[in-house]
């Protein structure tokens, strides 16, 4: 089982590695203020851990030590308010919380400022958050 996990997870390092890459080649073309849309930021970063519904059903799912939570009730465990602030910090910082075996949860905010000026990371985030809110149970 343990050579199943490993394999899941060299497999989808190198998916993202090369997906990155085709993203780095695409953006190159586009102006350095380009800022794609929540959904596709959502696919792109979250989705292999978290799936694409948001209920931590991905295809990674099987390589991480603690199951990737459901976004979809963020709001709920948070008194029925979208915690936004609380968001902010986990894709900035991190979540605090060993899932991936011996690291956390990749810091896209971190990624984000990394590649991009100041405002497109801050729109990057504000984006994703956004979309987040929309997947949130009613």
């Amino acid at each position: 089982m343990s050579r199943i996990a490993l394999g899941v997870v060299l497999f989808l390092a190198a998916s993202a590695v090369l997906s990155m890459s085709d993203l780095a080649q695409d953006e190159s073309q586009l102006p350095a203020d380009y800022v794609p849309s929540g959904a596709t930021l959502y696919r792109q970063y979250c989705a292999a851990c978290h799936g694409i519904d948001g209920k931590g059903h991905g295809p990674a799912r099987v390589a991480l030590r603690i199951p990737a939570p459901d976004l979809t009730t963020l709001a709920k465990r948070h008194g029925g308010k979208f915690p936004a602030v609380y968001v902010t910090s986990v894709l900035r910082f991190g979540p605090g919380v060993f899932s991936h075996g011996s690291a956390k949860m990749p810091i896209w905010g971190q990624l984000f400022d990394y590649y991009y000026n100041p405002d497109s990371s801050k729109r990057r985030l504000q984006n994703l958050i956004d979309y987040l809110s929309t997947l949130q149970e009613k």
